[in-house]
């Protein structure tokens, strides 16, 4: 398949200051990002830098936005995978499919973002219609990832780590668990979200126990709710 039928197209542009994460997983992020930064200084005293990282947890908590934040603090661009195209029924093709995008993110010194990553790197099972093509993938994988040259960052996601090959966990130099986000946590993201919106609009109720994705698509809905009151309330007195 063409390569770049093989990659999803974002362009957009995420700073850390859109991450809402607890201190232990800040820390991380941060040691990761320092590393890259001074590499050239870390190699001459013959340290590796972490660049094959997994980021593991709930959905919705903010694992794909951490991986473009990480991008851009970097200076690197980010090549994301698009599964529903590199897999193929054609014995052999997925993992041609997945060599390619691993050369061009080496090729390009990029971060290279492998979204519901137990989808191909799901664990290798005795199962007779398993062991053919799936086996040949996840080991297609391994060497791909022992062989990822290090200028070039990978950073894989799962919602489902226990299904995951183990022999592919124990690439990954860095493991960071999301979970959902504390009341002040959230309360901090709801901070943000709402500070573009009228004053009026901003006092709304909160949802808590659940992620930032939901969060999200909560406080919308009752600012679009009301907005549009507003606005048919306002066609009314016109009238």
């Amino acid at each position: 398949m063409e390569l770049h039928n093989l990659l999803i197209t974002d362009k957009e542009i995420v700073s850390l200051d859109d991450v809402f994460l607890n201190q232990y997983n800040q820390k991380s992020i941060h040691q990761l990002i320092k590393e890259h930064k001074y590499v050239d200084e870390l190699t001459k005293f013959g340290l590796p830098v972490n660049n094959k990282i997994l980021l593991q947890g709930n959905s919705g908590c903010g694992k794909t936005t951490t991986a473009k934040a990480i991008a851009n603090a970097i200076g690197k661009p980010i090549l994301t995978l698009n599964l529903s195209n590199v897999v193929c029924s054609r014995i052999g093709e997925t993992s041609q499919n997945i060599k390619q995008v691993f050369d061009k993110a080496g090729r390009d010194n990029a971060v290279l973002f492998l979204d519901e990553f137990d989808q191909i790197g799901k664990a290798r099972g005795n199962d007779d219609k398993d062991v053919g093509e799936m086996r040949r993938l996840v080991n297609t994988i391994i060497q791909l990832i022992d062989y990822f040259p290090k200028n070039a960052l990978l950073i894989c996601a799962t919602n489902h780590p226990e299904i995951i090959d183990i022999a592919l966990m124990r690439r990954f130099q860095l493991r960071i668990n999301f979970e959902m986000p504390s009341k002040e946590i959230l309360d901090d993201y709801y901070n943000k979200i709402l500070t573009s919106f009228p004053a009026e609009l901003q006092n709304i109720e909160r949802k808590y126990d659940v992620s930032f994705a939901e969060a999200k698509d909560y406080a919308f809905t009752i600012i679009k709710s009301a907005l549009i009151e507003k606005l048919e309330n306002a066609e009314k007195i016109a009238l």
